[in-house]
């Protein structure tokens, strides 16, 4: 599980963190969850500092089974509209209760790029 809450730079890292992860071990299961100013890379029209769309990667990855979930606290505290958020991603109620559950009932590592 790739923890996402610091911006964009921090996105690009995961991507290719996860991109890499995948090379080694393509069969593992990998979850995104992003919150707080990790949900950036997940919006419509969100590039990375090379002017390259996020959308792209998210998708790639998306249909090599890589699960992204984006916190729905976060899109209300910034007053964010749910169509804003790329296709594929799933809006769970809570980031970081995410975070939890995927570490304490379902057994995945912590990774934070």
């Amino acid at each position: 599980m790739y923890h996402i809450n610091e911006g964009n730079e921090q996105a690009t890292d995961g991507l290719r963190n996860a991109s890499n992860h995948l090379k080694a071990d393509p069969k593992a299961k990998i979850v995104f969850v992003a919150h707080s100013k990790g949900i950036r890379f997940l919006l419509d029209g969100a590039k990375d500092a090379n002017n390259s769309p996020y959308d792209a990667i998210v998708q790639d990855l998306a249909g090599k089974g890589v699960e992204f979930r984006l916190c729905a606290f976060t899109l209300e505290r910034g007053k964010i509209d749910k169509s804003k958020v790329i296709q594929g991603v799933n809006i769970v109620p809570s980031g970081v209760a995410e975070i939890g559950l995927l570490q304490a009932r379902e057994g995945f590592a912590y990774l934070k790029p």
